[in-house]
């Protein structure tokens, strides 16, 4: 779920306090998009949310996250915005959360 690799080269490259502020950064701008999706998805915006999303999934090492997110936007990039399962992209951030959180914490 989290590709841990990712994650040590990111706090390597950036070093242990910038990468406490990046992540810190990286859940308030997320749980702001995924709150939104969550109470009031918008058709016109998903793709951009996704893109979003996916970004800063993949910079962090939330790798199903990112999946599922770029898998969210290209159906939206094709027309299909209702064919995501967006609890499912959620529960995937919640899930990779928690994992990360406990393994960061740990």
């Amino acid at each position: 779920m989290i590709n841990w690799d990712r994650v040590t080269e990111l706090r390597e490259e950036i070093g242990p306090e910038d990468f406490a502020e990046v992540v810190e950064i990286f859940l308030e701008e997320v749980e702001q998009v995924t709150s939104r999706l969550e109470t009031a998805p918008s058709m016109a915006s998903l793709g951009a949310d996704l893109h979003f999303l996916k970004g800063g999934a993949l910079n962090l090492g939330f790798n199903a996250f990112s999946t599922l997110c770029q898998a969210g936007e290209t159906s939206c990039a094709e027309g299909t915005p209702e064919s995501v399962d967006i609890a499912r992209i959620l529960q995937a951030y919640a899930e990779s959360k928690a994992e990360f959180q406990a393994q960061l914490n740990a």
